[in-house]
């Protein structure tokens, strides 16, 4: 970024923001008056001190040249990541080097930066002389198996309560309520196999949930019955359907594939709460190898994950494929030069492309939920009373699915478009489609939706 003199747009220094409020408050401390003892190095380090509630101001620095995703230390007490002094900070920064000049930084920003940098070198590098498998290798593979037994387990204990819901009738699914659904998730939980527990969870919400529950319980209870046994009959599926059941029900994995350099673009960043964990799923298309490539990042309850990478940007590194049979999740490696803006856009494809696409992985992966899909020259247009893309000549559409309906982002859309063909980035699947991105005809930015 500032290694090549390139600094973030106010658009994307708000898309690090992990919530509308931290949005709202980190754009009105992005003017000079809060600030004071400000700078910039050339090395991609920014500082300044802020005006807080306290006697002492707050003492904020971030380092843009932190690998791909900008490194971040506050003084402030905030749990929130990036607070809202780091986005303003930030919003400074992108106005100019008038409003953030070059200097040296102060003893306080320069000591958190040289450390952040010597820890990033030795994790590059990393411990003289060491493998990269386990100290114990047969520690490890006494405590997998000591797992895998318990995931059996749990799926043979899954198994008999579907059939006892199916023996009993779906209609008492509604009667039971939502505790019956969480003491069997708690169970699959005690099991090591948290992939399992969601699937519960979710079962628990669809029953009552509408005139069609009862078809959609029988789909969900279908697939989790799927899962249940490919897990017990993992030894017979194909390496990679057997990687596939072992993401599923919860097993973490390792990238194993060979590194892939390439410039890939952001295509869109955003973030799942949950009670426990916030999970970031970041979407990135490689412009040379034209691959889709999906990063994730976790963070604790009511902080937002480390790695940010705003949407429009390019970024020259190496992407790790995980295992499995139809996923693109992909580990970030060595990154080669600080990521800069491009007006590089995704190729798409028409609607009816998108749809076989989806049918095609779903061979490979059934409980794949949605699959990543730019779409070309399509125009959202109202639906009774949700909206869909339509291709541009009208033949074919793609009904939007009910939350992208109801999120702000379809408005953005709407007015990008004004009636006009776009492309647009997205999710599709058996529910519709989440436009995340959206460009407009002929020249323009990408415009987050999400």
């Amino acid at each position: 970024m500032t290694q090549q003199g390139v600094r973030w747009t106010a658009d994307q220094v708000l898309a690090l923001a992990p919530d509308s409020t931290s949005r709202k408050a980190g754009s009105k401390l992005g003017t000079a008056g809060p600030w004071s003892g400000t700078g910039s190095s050339r090395e991609g380090a920014v500082w300044g001190l802020c005006e807080g509630s306290g006697g002492a101001p707050y003492r904020t620095v971030v380092d843009t040249a932190a690998g791909a995703a900008p490194a971040y230390r506050c003084s402030c007490p905030s749990r929130k990541f990036p607070c809202k002094h780091a986005l303003g900070l930030l919003l400074l920064w992108s106005g100019g080097e008038a409003a953030l000049p070059v200097g040296r930084a102060p003893d306080w920003a320069e000591q958190w930066i040289a450390g952040r940098r010597r820890t990033a070198e030795k994790g590059e590098a990393g411990p003289a002389g060491s493998g990269s498998g386990p100290a114990d290798p047969e520690g490890a593979r006494r405590r997998a198996e000591r797992r895998a037994e318990r995931i059996t387990s749990g799926a043979t204990e899954l198994e008999e309560r579907l059939a006892d819901l199916l023996r009993s009738g779906l209609a008492t699914a509604e009667q039971s309520g939502y505790a019956l659904w969480e003491e069997t998730a708690a169970r699959m939980v005690d099991a090591q196999a948290p992939g399992l527990a969601s699937r519960v969870r979710e079962l628990g919400a669809v029953a009552g949930s509408g005139a069609d529950w009862p078809a959609r319980l029988l789909e969900e209870c279908a697939l989790l019955h799927l899962l249940d046994q490919g897990w017990l009959h993992r030894e017979r599926l194909p390496d990679a359907l057997a990687a596939t059941v072992r993401a599923r029900v919860g097993l973490p994995s390792s990238a194993t594939g060979p590194p892939v350099r390439d410039h890939w673009l952001v295509l869109a960043q955003y973030d799942t709460p949950d009670p426990k964990l916030t999970t970031r799923r970041i979407w990135l298309y490689g412009t040379a190898s034209g691959l889709t490539a999906l990063l994730l990042s976790y963070g604790a309850a009511g902080r937002a994950p480390e790695l940010t990478l705003p949407v429009g940007l390019a970024l020259d590194a190496e992407l790790s494929a995980h295992p499995g049979a139809g996923g693109q999740r992909a580990s970030l490696g060595e990154q080669f030069a600080p990521p800069v803006l491009t007006g590089t856009r995704p190729p798409g494809v028409t609607t009816t492309e998108a749809t076989a696409r989806y049918g095609e992985i779903l061979r490979h992966d059934p409980w794949l939920e949605s699959v990543p899909v730019t779409l070309d020259d399509v125009v959202p247009t109202p639906d009774g009373d949700s909206w869909q893309l339509a291709d541009a000549e009208g033949a074919t559409a793609l009904p939007l699915t009910p939350a992208a309906v109801s999120r702000p982002g379809l408005w953005r859309l709407v007015a990008l478009s004004g009636g006009a063909p776009v492309r647009v980035f997205g999710e599709c699947g058996h529910r519709g489609f989440t436009p995340l991105t959206a460009w407009p005809t002929g020249a323009g930015e990408a415009v987050r939706l999400c």
